[in-house]
């Protein structure tokens, strides 16, 4: 079965505001088994909200629509759905009653134009709001040969939209395609370390598209995440059907990969951390403090393996070298287990080192890359560099035992 999410309004076209609305729409609708195979979002115009439903009903057994439904000339949605049905709008008064006992509560006259709110495509079903003026709209519109589609119109508050999805929609989707709806399940891995051709030349025909279970890439800033996203009628039989994949991910990529769903470098370098009870300090120039801040931001409160850093401005006369100096310098003045330094990005290299009781490890990297994402890059290099550290470490004094 699959679903379409349609926003309506100029602010959204004109870009005046963003659309959370399809975001949370979409992953609610995978949460009950069902695909979104479009986005379309639409401003406020009647003949092209009736282009937009006409498609829909074409292509998706489920429409979702949010916006368009206020008492005002540019809220068009009951009447383009009207006429994509082919019907008449018609006066609900129970809607009606609703909404003068909602201005009487609270202590206002209903505006004539709120009468419209009450419009309903003939056939279609009431979506109650409770606590606003705009009721949804729940409408089947027949296609020959093949099951009926289903239209649910929200309004586009979005406090609205989600109290009436969990209370009325949700629940009537999981009644009108319970039988057709399977489970869909994401897992995430997170990578760090290459560049996103390099790595997806490293997997073996994984990206593939119509491939079971599907993988999708995207990066974010530096940070390489791979989405498994699996089908089939049970979550144990989509974890059985992700698994073999997430297997052939680790072999090949080794310690490319670095966490998973959430995990953010400086989550899993503090997790390792905590795990040996081991410190950290850091000196950092050209990162603007960002090195320390994530650091910091992922300690947790029961044992918090970040306990210090500076932040400076100075440049190197002697480049490498004077790194490692930094972060033996940064370790003794915090009395810490490990010291990581990064130094300043005007240079065509940027030097990172991690020192430690046993001594000091120095990489140098390649400044490239935006503008943007420059200093982020770097303070991952610098946290990764810790990270490979930390497990090399942890997988020496394995083998010892």
């Amino acid at each position: 079965m699959l679903a379409e999410v349609i926003s309506i309004g100029d602010e959204l076209t004109s870009g005046q505001r963003l659309d959370t609305n399809s975001q949370w729409l979409a992953e609610r609708l995978g949460e009950l088994g069902v695909t979104t195979l479009y986005h379309t979002t639409v401003g406020d115009d009647l003949a092209a909200n009736v282009r937009v439903f006409r498609e829909a009903v074409e292509r998706a057994d489920l429409i979702v629509a949010t916006g368009g439904l206020g008492p005002t000339a540019d809220d068009l949605t009951r009447e383009a759905v009207a006429q994509t049905a082919g019907v008449e709008l018609e006066l609900d008064p129970a809607s009606l009653d609703h909404i003068h006992k909602l201005f009487e509560r609270r202590k206002r006259t209903m505006p004539p134009a709120n009468r419209v709110q009450a419009l309903f495509p003939r056939g279609s079903r009431v979506v109650p709001n409770p606590h606003g003026t705009a009721p949804g709209i729940d409408l089947s519109i027949p296609r020959p040969g093949r099951s009926d589609a289903r239209i649910f119109c929200l309004p586009g508050v979005p406090a609205e939209m989600r109290e009436m999805w969990t209370a009325s929609v949700a629940p009537a989707i999981e009644v009108a395609f319970g039988p057709e709806r399977q489970v869909i399940r994401h897992y995430r891995i997170k990578c760090f370390g290459v560049g996103e051709s390099d790595l997806e030349q490293m997997l073996p025909d994984l990206i593939r598209r119509g491939r079971d279970p599907i993988v999708g890439i995207t990066v974010s800033k530096a940070t390489i995440t791979l989405r498994i996203t699996a089908v089939a009628e049970s979550e144990a039989a989509c974890r059985d059907k992700m698994a073999p994949t997430i297997a052939t991910i680790h072999e090949c990529l080794g310690e490319l990969v670095f966490g998973e769903e959430d995990d953010e470098l400086q989550h899993v370098v503090c997790r390792q951390l905590a795990a040996a009870r081991a410190t950290v300090a850091s000196r950092e120039a050209g990162t603007r403090g960002l090195l320390a801040w994530l650091l910091g931001e992922a300690s947790t409160a029961s044992f918090r393996p970040f306990v210090g850093g500076i932040v400076t401005t100075e440049t190197m006369a002697s480049g490498a070298a004077d790194v490692g100096e930094w972060a033996e310098q940064a370790r003794r003045q915090f009395t810490a287990d490990y010291g990581l330094a990064v130094g300043p990005l005007d240079a065509d290299d940027v030097d990172i080192a991690v020192a430690s009781a046993t001594g000091v490890e120095r990489i140098r990297f390649a400044r490239a890359g935006h503008p943007d994402i420059v200093v982020p890059r770097t303070a991952k290099q610098a946290l990764n560099a810790l990270r490979l550290v930390l497990r090399r470490r942890h997988d020496h004094t394995d083998r010892s035992r």
